[in-house]
């Protein structure tokens, strides 16, 4: 699945056929409610179990769990592919909102995600309330709406008792997400499985933005490249690639 930002290759720039007076526009609710048709395109290309089956990543998540070690899976992603792959919705916050759910934009009735499906990828429109007539949408946080209640009801409580922070294929750009890396106790050990690196994981100097205090080899770990192919290699390391694959 494409991520949102590579030039060329990422969901915005494949937009560009609508228009649109900005790449965020697709997530923008008074847009929405105005030209819906992006974000239907959008929507049908994305929704969970259709045309994208949860990586080998998504396996792993639910492999710590599984080994009982996962206290939280925070994920940005909208597709639901982690909880395809096995990891509990009681673990999972999806801060950005999932498919599961559905809800109008003006009267906030509730509706069920698989009607809200059949409408957008086999009708390729977005529905309308039976109440109000106004746009419904699945329940995705777009710009402007608060991120869901799990999400800063859990946050602080597990940045405490977190022994070891994971962060996988993220550019760590939008905020308030970006910044639970830096919400980690100053003794946990933070990994970063991406291609570049992002946030607080950037060196200047060689000292961590985040630790001023020390170099960031102390407790920084940056493993560069694909996702899958990395932990791929780190469950081989760990002698856990038999358990991965039966998942």
């Amino acid at each position: 699945l494409a991520d949102f930002r590579t030039p060329g290759s990422g969901l915005y720039d494949n937009l560009q056929k609508y228009h649109l007076p900005f790449p965020e526009a697709v997530f923008d609710l008074n847009f929405y409610k105005s030209n819906p048709a992006p974000f239907v395109h959008l929507a049908s290309e994305l929704w969970p179990g259709i045309k994208h089956s949860p990586t080998t990543t998504h396996s792993f998540i639910a492999l710590l769990e599984k080994k009982g070690i996962l206290l939280r899976n925070y994920t940005q992603n909208i597709d639901g592919l982690d909880i395809l792959a096995g990891v509990s919705e009681e673990k999972t916050i999806e801060c950005h909102g999932n498919f599961r759910t559905a809800s109008c934009v003006s009267c906030k009735h509730a509706y069920d995600g698989d009607e809200c499906e059949r409408i957008i990828v086999e009708d390729k429109r977005a529905p309308s309330c039976k109440k109000c007539g106004g746009h419904v949408k699945p329940d995705i946080v777009f710009f402007g709406e608060g991120l869901p209640a799990k999400f800063h009801k859990s946050l602080k409580r597990d940045m405490q008792n977190a022994d070891l922070l994971i962060v996988m294929g993220t550019s760590l750009m939008v905020s308030p997400v970006n910044m639970i890396p830096d919400m980690a106790r100053r003794d946990c050990p933070r990994v970063l499985f991406n291609r570049e690196l992002a946030g607080s994981f950037l060196k200047r100097n060689g000292i961590n933005t985040r630790r001023k205090s020390y170099d960031t080899s102390e407790k920084d770990i940056f493993q560069e490249g694909d996702c899958d192919e990395s932990i791929r290699m780190l469950c081989k390391l760990l002698d856990w690639e038999e358990e991965l694959d039966n998942l």
